[in-house]
């Protein structure tokens, strides 16, 4: 009897191998032929039953495939995961409503659970939690070949409730250990102030269900404090992307016409463009988008649109470089499978995976009464994530000098990296003041817009917005 209902439960759990493997059989394997995908999965049978039978101690069959079900999909690149119904939930949370949570935007890096930015206002950020951190311990236990989802799993919980965290940061002779308490995680994900008379600041910190709508209200209230915008900064730094038709939204609302994105995948259902809405434009008033290496996603697709429409000029740093897109498919028992489809297009066709956008002037972040260099040289980027979809740079044709050179190119990153300098302490301690100038705005309301100022990028966007302006008065008054 025990045996019968072993079978069926085996026989239960691979349909959803079967599942997967139609789905996914093409990407691992190529063009495999139906025979060879049945062959393959009598195999996997095979071993399965061999592991029930003889293995040295009882084996759950249950936690026998999902584990197989991630090392396949885990192996397509690092943004396609196989979800367990509580990691399927908190996905959900994510752009649905508020969770518990500590508040950072973390990835897996060479195997490491690493920092992609703290979000600002969070237990994290006041904790002093930075970006490339890498988080070691999760309370007792190591993260070492710890699934991303049970890291996150771990790290949200009640708000009021404790969590430690232990991370290693670069140029720290030890460990650093942070005893976080959970709270609500905000969904608010735009903040605005007027930064000088006519000069608007717009900061969008993600891309959640309603971030189109929120950034059209910003505008709105910024216009009752000035009947007119002589200018905007666009902040996209730090931005960790999100929903693909909210950065659409956003980027609708300063395009009268033209592509804002195109996808194109391998089906030809995934093959798509958005473009602008001829109602939807703001005032043609110049606006200078900031992005850094922590500016990902859905954040590149707006600063690409208005990029190559000409609409914005881009200041900062190279972002972080994922134009790969993402579909949720629900599973049976309330497991869920995210795998890539296709890749983001700029409206001039440029690939943003693995390549970023680029910036049209280069400026590092930077204290102003400081003499130091950037802070972004040491970022981790989407072209430094094992496995990723390799850019069209990496992209090379069939040929027998293929593999050498991308290990060429993997290697060149990882050079770039090695030799990038030390930050120091008196870089990291800029690096956290850097990171609560703009909080500090928004949580004191005796807090001066100008303190925004010392910004090296804010100034510098607000410096070429008051140009561009004395140019065009000059030009009109004769």
């Amino acid at each position: 009897m025990k045996r019968m209902q072993r079978k069926i439960v085996r026989g239960l759990i691979l349909a959803i191998i079967a599942a997967c493997s139609v789905m996914l059989a093409s990407s691992v394997y190529g063009e495999l032929s139906k025979t060879e995908t049945y062959e393959g999965l009598k195999l996997f049978s095979d071993v399965l039953e061999e592991l029930e039978n003889s293995y040295v101690e009882p084996v759950d069959t249950r936690e026998l495939i999902e584990k197989a079900i991630n090392g396949m999909v885990d192996s397509l690149d690092p943004h396609s995961t196989f979800m367990p119904p509580e990691a399927f939930d908190a996905l959900q949370d994510e752009t649905r409503g508020e969770f518990g949570g500590i508040g950072i935007v973390i990835t897996k890096s060479n195997g490491m659970l690493t920092v992609v930015s703290p979000i600002e206002g969070t237990p994290a950020y006041k904790a002093g939690v930075q970006a490339n951190d890498v988080i070691t311990r999760v309370g007792d236990k190591s993260t070492k070949d710890m699934m991303l989802w049970e890291a996150v799993k771990m790290m949200r919980g009640e708000p009021g409730t404790e969590v430690d965290i232990t991370v290693m940061r670069e140029g720290a002779s030890d460990t650093m250990e942070f005893s976080l308490v959970r709270e609500v995680i905000p969904m608010e994900s735009v903040r605005h102030v007027m930064l000088k008379p006519g000069y608007g600041y717009l900061w969008v910190t993600n891309f959640r269900e309603n971030t189109g709508g929120e950034v059209r209200k910003a505008l709105a209230d910024l216009k009752k404090k000035d009947d007119s915008l002589k200018g905007l900064i666009l902040d996209l730094r730090d931005n960790p992307g999100g929903l693909l038709t909210q950065a659409v939204s956003v980027s609708d609302v300063f395009l009268k016409d033209g592509k804002i994105v195109s996808i194109r995948g391998r089906n030809e259902k995934e093959q798509s463009v958005y473009e602008a809405s001829a109602d939807n434009g703001e005032p043609e008033y110049p606006i200078v988008v900031l992005i850094n290496g922590g500016s990902a996603s859905a954040a590149e697709i707006v600063a690409g649109a208005l990029q190559d429409n000409g609409r914005a000029l881009v200041l900062g740093t190279t972002s972080f470089g994922k134009g790969s897109v993402q579909t949720v498919k629900p599973l049976r028992d309330g497991y869920g499978l995210k795998y890539t489809v296709a890749r983001y297009y700029t409206p001039d066709g440029k690939s943003i995976q693995a390549e970023g956008i680029h910036p049209d002037l280069v400026v590092k972040r930077r204290l102003l009464d400081e003499t130091k260099g950037g802070l972004d040289a040491r970022r981790i980027k989407e072209q430094d994530l094992e496995d990723h979809l390799p850019g069209a740079r990496e992209q090379k044709a069939p040929g027998e000098g293929k593999q050498q050179e991308d290990t060429k190119t993997k290697e060149d990153a990882k050079a770039g990296q090695q030799k990038a300098p030390d930050a120091g302490e008196e870089d990291r301690t800029d690096a956290e003041k850097l990171m609560r100038l703009r909080d500090a705005v928004y949580t004191h309301s005796d807090q001066d817009p100008d303190a925004l100022l010392l910004d090296s990028q804010i100034n510098r966007a607000y410096e070429i917005l008051k140009g561009y302006e004395i140019f065009r008065a000059s030009r009109e008054s004769k």
